[in-house]
């Protein structure tokens, strides 16, 4: 018996340990799924991002990025193959312990075969039920040689479906040594395609290399473009926070005027100070920070509304999109002259897409910059959010607008085969942060 419960045990691990490994693959076949549709989304881009000097180095960025997509699927169907493995380690042992589990149950039944063999005339068995001391003891053989007959048929039975275990788990196997070999295809074209990608990439890096002048030249004007973006989202926050200063000041005032007139007309009617009058009036607005934003009840709860959802707030645009430049200071590999500093990050996105707010919160302004088209600032609490490159307005300032709304319709680039790209970026106070660490 307990042999019996060994087995079901070790069955049952088995069967769990086998179900985790199936799942890890499912859930690697799906990232890998997703990143083979980053680098076809990609390499549709780079198809319409034409070689001039403002899009070279958008191109370089996007073979760049196609390239980290491309050694991610290899880095995940090497995974794969390592649990394959595991997997079929697994089955083979599985397999083992059947194969005895199935000789086990053939000796048995063999066993019960031949006692039933000597045993087999109706004689002998009536000899056995009659030769017993009394009656009960009759009725008790005659309940054995029931129940061992129905055992000897269940041990058959298990005996075959034993076997057809075995013959399942067997073809399990070879399905799995085929799902490995499409693996290792796969990775040996991944490979390849990978090479051919850094061979472009170095066909790339020489052009511009060539243009060295050009291409800084270019930088120079996209670098002015963002400092002035940034100077008009300062200015606007400095004036936001001024205003919200000036009217906790004024709430100040006028709580303070209302507590000495009741403190005055209590003492004309000869009656007693409140306690509340007699202590200062408290701040109805307050900054999270010195020198930072006022804010009321309602805009607290909002500033924290929107830090509790950090890495789960949806992108600033539906559907399909690319992010083709990242946040902060980055240094190019292969160009060493060429650093770029980006406040926010850069979404591609098909033409015709709208960009949307990513949290409830009210628009502050709108305003247009050379290289941005229209901007929109919406204030989340202490929080804002920056969505630039806008050429159809949907909002206006003083506008409260919903998670997911659309705002605004991006612009796309007519002589650069419809190139659409949406700068986003996210503000706490005069600190900015990266959206990516924003968004899910």
């Amino acid at each position: 018996m307990k042999q019996y419960w060994l087995i079901l045990l070790c069955v049952c691990l088995a069967v769990s340990v086998q179900a985790q490994t199936s799942t890890a693959v499912k859930k690697l076949e799906r990232q890998r799924r997703v990143a083979l549709e980053e680098i076809e989304e990609t390499n549709s881009l780079l198809q319409k991002t034409t070689r001039t000097a403002n899009n070279f180095l958008k191109r370089l960025n996007l073979l760049s990025n196609q390239i980290v997509s491309r050694k991610k699927v290899i880095s995940l169907l090497n995974q794969e193959v390592s649990a394959m493995d595991r997997e079929m380690k697994q089955m083979d042992r599985e397999i083992l312990a059947l194969e005895k589990e199935l000789k086990a149950k053939q000796q048995n039944y063999a066993k019960s075969a031949r006692r039933m063999y000597k045993r087999r005339s109706s004689q002998d068995k009536l000899l056995y039920i009659l030769s017993a001391d009394n009656f009960a003891q009759s009725i008790r053989r005659i309940r054995y040689l029931r129940e061992y007959a129905n055992w000897q048929v269940r041990q058959g039975e298990e005996v075959i479906a034993k076997r057809i275990e075995i013959s399942e788990k067997q073809q399990e196997l070879k399905r799995k040594q085929q799902q490995k070999q499409s693996l290792l295809n796969n990775r040996e074209t991944e490979n390849k395609n990978l090479v051919a990608q850094e061979k472009v990439q170095k066909a790339e890096v020489k052009t511009l290399s060539s243009k060295k002048k050009e291409l800084q030249a270019v930088l120079s004007k996209k670098k002015k473009q963002a400092q002035a973006l940034n100077k008009q989202i300062e200015k606007q926050i400095a004036i936001e926070i001024a205003r919200a200063e000036e009217k906790a000041r004024q709430e100040r005032i006028l709580a303070e005027k209302k507590r000495k007139a009741r403190i005055a007309a209590a003492k004309k009617a000869g009656q007693k100070v409140q306690a509340k009058d007699k202590a200062p009036v408290e701040e109805q607005r307050k900054a999270a920070v010195k020198g930072g934003y006022a804010m009321n009840k309602v805009e607290r709860k909002l500033s924290g509304d929107f830090a509790n959802n950090k890495g789960r707030l949806p992108y600033p645009v539906s559907g399909r999109h690319t992010v083709v430049s990242r946040f902060g200071e980055q240094q190019h590999q292969e160009l060493k002259y060429v650093r770029t500093n980006n406040s926010g990050i850069d979404l591609q996105v098909p033409a015709g897409s709208d960009a949307r707010a990513i949290f409830d919160g009210e628009v502050t302004r709108v305003f247009v910059l050379p290289g941005y088209n229209n901007s929109i600032i919406v204030r989340h609490g202490n929080y804002l959010t920056v969505y630039s490159n806008i050429t159809k307005l949907y909002v206006k300032a003083g506008d409260k607008v919903k998670a997911r709304e659309a705002i605004g319709r991006i612009y796309s680039d007519s002589e650069d085969g419809n190139s659409t790209i949406l700068h986003f970026q996210v503000w706490k106070e005069r600190t900015k942060l990266n959206p990516l660490l924003w968004l899910d």
